[in-house]
C-alpha cells in the first residue's frame, strides 16, 4: 500500500538527513571565564565546527554583551587556528546597573561561519579599587552581523552532535501515543460490541506501543549518557516513563491470568482504558511539577524556536509521520499473526 512506501521513504530521509547534515558553527568555551571590571581581558575563544582562518580577519567582530542594548566590543582579534580566536577587551569600571557581579554573553560574527553565541560566557565582578577607564558600555553596539544561510542544525552546548537524536527519540513517543490511542479505541469498541477482531487489534497496537516505549526509553538513556553523564539518573521523567511502561506491561499479565479468554479480554479492555488515562499524567503532567534535567520540566523548558528551528522541522515532522506509519505497519503484521494463531487454535 502507498502508506507503507511513504513510511519507508520518510524514515530513510530522516535517517540520512538527520545523521549527515552538519551543525552550525558554535562556541564551545572561553578562557578565562571570569574577570573584574576595569581590567583588560585577554580571552581565547574555542569554537566548534568553525573556520576562523577563512576570510579576512578584519571582518571578524566580537562582543561581550550585557543585555540587548549594552555591550563591549573586542579589539586586537587574532586567529590562532580554525577553532581558536584570541581577542582583547577593556572592561568598563562598573556594571551598568551598579551590581556586584553578572554574566555576559559572547557574540562572534564571522564572514564564513556567521553569528555564534555563547550565553553566560563570562562572569564579571565589580572591582571597587579599579582605576577609571575610557572604556564604556556602548548602546546598541551589536550591528552589521554576518548572516550565513545554509541547511544546518543549530549548535547547542552540552548536547552537541546528540541533537540529532531529536529525530529518533522524540518521534518514538509520538508513535507510542498514537499506538496506545488506537489500542484504547479498539478496547472501547470491544466493550460495546465484543468481537475477536477488536480485541486482537487492541492487543497488537498495545504491543507495538510498548515496543516504541522501550525504544524511546533506550534512546533517551543513550542521550542522557552523553548529555547528563550517565544513562540513568533517577530523573523524574525517566522514573515516570518506567512506571508508564510497567502499567502497560501489566495489561498483558492481566490477560494471561484468566483461563477464560473472553473474561480476560473484557477485563483487559477495561484496564486498557485506565492505562491510557494514566499515560498523560505520568508522561506530561507529573514531570512538569518537579525539577528535571529533561526539557519540558520545571526549570528546564522544552525545545523552543531557537532549538527546533526551521531546518530541524524539515526532518523532525517527516520523522514523526514515518515512525507512526511504521508503527501501524508493525501492528497490522502483529494482528495478522494473532489472527492466524487463533484460526490454528480453532482447528485443533
Amino acid at each position: 500500500m502507498w502508506w507503507k512506501t511513504t513510511s519507508v521513504i520518510l524514515l530513510i530521509y530522516a535517517i540520512v538527513a538527520g545523521l549527515l547534515v552538519p551543525l552550525k558553527p558554535g562556541i564551545d568555551r572561553v578562557s578565562p571565564d571570569s574577570a573584574l571590571t576595569g581590567s583588560r581581558l585577554d580571552m581565547q575563544i574555542h569554537g566548534y565546527n568553525t573556520w576562523y582562518s577563512r576570510g579576512n580577519t578584519a571582518d571578524i567582530r566580537v562582543w561581550l554583551q550585557y543585555d540587548s542594548l549594552r555591550a563591549v566590543a573586542g579589539t586586537d582579534i587574532r586567529v590562532i587556528s580554525d577553532t581558536t580566536l584570541a581577542v582583547s577587551f577593556q572592561l568598563p569600571t562598573t556594571l551598568p546597573d551598579g551590581g556586584e557581579s553578572d554574566m555576559l554573553n559572547l557574540i562572534v560574527s564571522h564572514p564564513t561561519d556567521g553569528v555564534s553565541l555563547l550565553p553566560s560566557a563570562l562572569e564579571i565582578e565589580a572591582d571597587t579599587s579599579a582605576s577609571s577607564s575610557a572604556a564604556n558600555w556602548t548602546d546598541n553596539p551589536v550591528e552589521k552581523l554576518h548572516v550565513v544561510r545554509d541547511f544546518s542544525y543549530p549548535y547547542r552546548n552540552v548536547i552537541y552532535e546528540t541533537i540529532r537524536n531529536t529525530y529518533f527519540h522524540v518521534p518514538m513517543w509520538f508513535a507510542l501515543m498514537f499506538m496506545f490511542l488506537v489500542s484504547v479505541v479498539y478496547s472501547i469498541k470491544y466493550l460495546t460490541r465484543p468481537d475477536e477482531t477488536s480485541d486482537q487489534k487492541a492487543v497488537a497496537f498495545t504491543e507495538t506501543g510498548l515496543l516504541f516505549g522501550l525504544l524511546g526509553l533506550t534512546t533517551g538513556m543513550l542521550w542522557a549518557h552523553y548529555a547528563w553523564g550517565k544513562a540513568w539518573s533517577n530523573d523524574i521523567k525517566q522514573l515516570m516513563t518506567a512506571v508508564a511502561l510497567l502499567v502497560y506491561a501489566a495489561y498483558f499479565i492481566l490477560r494471561a491470568s484468566f483461563d477464560e479468554p473472553e473474561k480476560g479480554a473484557r477485563l483487559a479492555a477495561v484496564y486498557n482504558i485506565f492505562a491510557f488515562s494514566s499515560l498523560v499524567p505520568l508522561l506530561y503532567i507529573v514531570p512538569r511539577l518537579f525539577a528535571s534535567l529533561h526539557p519540558g520540566a520545571t526549570g528546564n523548558p522544552a525545545f523552543g524556536s531557537q532549538d527546533l528551528d526551521n531546518t530541524m522541522r524539515l526532518v523532525f515532522y517527516p520523522s514523526i509521520i514515518g515512525f507512526i506509519l511504521l508503527g501501524v505497519w508493525i501492528a497490522n503484521i502483529r494482528y495478522r499473526i494473532l489472527r492466524i494463531q487463533q484460526l490454528a487454535d480453532d482447528q485443533d
